[in-house]
């Protein structure tokens, strides 16, 4: 896992190459961000329990198969297996907003999620719907200016939208 500064880094090492302005400007906004990134984060590990519960229940309830006899959700087995991995998921997503880096998401979460659904029966369009549920939770609490340093947050929300988006895609 690369942090956006190693990613940087690395990367013009490989062309041998000073920092180009832009990517130090690229750096320097993330620094500027630094408190801000880490409230959101904080923010969603501090009510990940809630988001992933609360997903959950919206999803089951607009989706009532999946907790009937012979729904994907159905026994309590089942059931702990899906708030268990919408869990890693979220995991995942607030491990790549601190490091500002998908890759991190892409390598330990998501390579390989979607045949992995598939070989299990899971319908990988109810887990997206879940996924993007827990976007919704997680950006209002991004959007909570009594919870996150004061300042224009729009690009870390954005950021943070499309981790959840790449998840959502990545299970489909």
């Amino acid at each position: 896992m690369l942090d956006a500064f190693a990613k940087v880094i690395a990367q013009a090492d490989v062309r041998g190459e000073f920092l180009s302005k832009p990517q130090l400007d690229a750096l320097a906004a993330m620094v500027a961000d630094g408190n801000k990134r880490l409230d959101v984060v904080n923010g969603i590990n501090s009510n990940a329990a809630a988001i992933v519960t609360n997903s959950a229940r919206a999803l089951f309830a607009e989706q009532p198969q999946l907790v009937q006899p012979g729904g994907n959700a159905y026994t309590n087995r089942r059931m702990a297996a899906c708030l268990r991995d919408m869990s890693i998921i979220l995991r995942y997503v607030s491990y790549a907003m601190a490091a500002g880096d998908s890759s991190v998401l892409d390598d330990r979460c998501l390579n390989g999620l979607r045949e992995t659904y598939q070989a299990l029966g899971t319908p990988g369009a109810s887990v997206a719907v879940a996924v993007q549920k827990m976007k919704e939770a997680s950006v209002a609490i991004a959007n909570d200016s009594s919870k996150v340093t004061p300042g224009d947050c729009s690009s870390l929300i954005s950021e943070l939208s499309g981790y959840f988006d790449r998840a959502a895609v990545a299970v489909v």
